[in-house]
């Protein structure tokens, strides 16, 4: 099949048993990259830095980038994105399990849709194992569709993508955007004209607990988002009716509802319930 990249970030605070997960569903898939790019913004514990030496000594396809100071997550996948070789790239995060088929699943979407630039899927939250599943991400799956519903939310959960990498070094390339430099690049490439795609298929299981609704509140979240929204707007994506809509929305969700009730939003009307 295809040769295909694969880039994974870590950072200081990332937990060592979950990095370990990640990277061991990265290489028991059942088709493997031919090269993979470890980004590590800063330096990091003991614990993580024992683990990158034990797959460098094991992983012949395994390329690391060490940077000497925390930059974020924008920058680390910049930085990735230009050290790949290939022109398909998968993202994946440091805490996240993909399914032994993910990367063969993808790479065959590509294959029967070439017009396509990303392709991402649904995604399976749990909590502690996966075991405990909380529900599925839907995501929608036509580039028409995919088009629209990025003018209210984003469009894909980032951890699921695989790109071609000159779709987005044409449109800038990953950039320093405080927790939404996914969507600012979704954004750009909209505006590049580049097709979307998603499959209607759980290509990930995502980790999620308290910090992960923590992360989605808050004074720097909702100035992010806000600014997001005013770029939108600013380039047309949006009209002003849609960017008082969404920031409206947005301040209610991540200002003004305590973190429970937030987490209970998300669990019940952000996703499909698993029926038992």
């Amino acid at each position: 099949m295809t040769p295909f990249s694969v880039i994974i970030s870590l950072y200081k605070n990332d937990n060592p048993g979950h990095f370990k997960i990640a990277m061991d569903s990265i290489i028991n898939q059942t088709v493997l990259p031919n090269e993979t790019v470890l980004t590590i913004d800063g330096p990091i514990t003991d614990g993580l830095n024992e683990l990158v030496v034990g797959y460098e000594s094991k992983i012949k396809y395994l390329k690391i980038i060490r940077m000497p100071h925390n930059r974020g997550l924008g920058i680390a996948r910049q930085i990735g994105v230009e050290q790949c070789s290939n022109e398909l790239i998968a993202i994946m995060d440091s805490d996240d399990i993909a399914v032994p088929y993910r990367f063969e699943r993808q790479l065959q979407y590509f294959e029967k849709n070439p017009e396509i630039d990303i392709v991402g899927s649904y995604v399976m939250d749990f909590t502690d194992n996966i075991e405990n599943v909380i529900g599925i991400r839907d995501v929608p799956l036509k580039d028409s569709d995919i088009r629209k519903f990025l003018k209210k939310r984003c469009p894909f959960t980032h951890m699921t993508v695989m790109f071609r990498k000159e779709a987005v070094i044409k449109s800038g390339n990953y950039q320093d955007w405080h927790f939404n430099e996914d969507y600012y690049l979704w954004c750009r490439m909209f505006l590049n004209g580049c097709k979307f795609g998603n499959i209607p298929d759980v290509l990930i299981y995502v980790r999620v607990g308290k910090d992960f609704y923590n992360r989605r509140g808050g004074w720097k979240y909702f100035i992010s988002e806000a600014r997001l929204q005013k770029y939108m707007l600013d380039k047309k994506i949006i009209c002003y009716y849609e960017y008082i809509f969404n920031v409206f929305l947005r301040f209610i969700v991540q200002i003004l509802m305590p973190n429970t009730l937030r987490g209970f939003v998300f669990k019940h009307f952000f996703r499909r319930k698993m029926h038992t």
